[in-house]
């Protein structure tokens, strides 16, 4: 019964082998360091992109003037192939995603995209003498403003209507 005792040991050794390697795997958790925090959020900065977004679109592109260092530009674009379209995001001070979107592209369709979805509801804001319509969705709530020259603005995002009304408030032309 030689054959036996062979077995047994090579049982027991891939036993040993893997208790050693859980060991390992778990100082190696323990003591070398990880952060499992959400890693910080990059400012952009948008300049360049808007002033050609303003020189190339057949509308008035706007971009928000004087809100606090705490709302993080971090996403730009411009996209003039096919409806001009003007894409500026930013994180809240609570940490919450806000986008400013304008295009040209067919209003049902771009707002479809802009707002993930949101429906119109019959509640209204006046915002600088401009009234905004609310659109409120599960996953982003949106303010609507009929644009000039066939373009549509859409302030939207996972922020509360407040935090959005402050980013309407703040959007300038030039």
């Amino acid at each position: 019964m030689a054959g036996t005792n062979g077995k047994q040991k090579t049982a027991r050794d891939m036993i040993l082998s893997l208790g050693v390697i859980v060991l390992v795997a778990g100082f190696i958790y323990l003591f070398i360091p990880h952060d499992d925090s959400e890693p910080e959020v990059k400012r952009v900065d948008y300049r360049v992109e808007l002033l050609t977004a303003r020189r190339a679109a057949p509308y008035p592109v706007v971009a928000p003037e004087g809100l606090p260092a705490a709302w993080k530009a971090t996403s730009v674009r411009y996209q003039g192939d096919d409806f001009d379209t003007w894409h500026l995001g930013f994180h809240d001070p609570e940490g919450e995603y806000v986008a400013v979107e304008q295009s040209t592209q067919r209003r049902p369709v771009f707002l479809d995209e802009a707002t993930q979805g949101a429906r119109e509801t019959d509640r209204t804001e006046t915002i600088d003498g401009r009234t905004w319509t609310r659109w409120e969705g599960g996953r982003y709530d949106a303010l609507v403003l009929e644009g000039t020259k066939g373009s549509t603005t859409v302030v939207t995002g996972t922020a509360s209507f407040a935090q959005l009304t402050k980013m309407a408030q703040a959007l300038e032309t030039e």
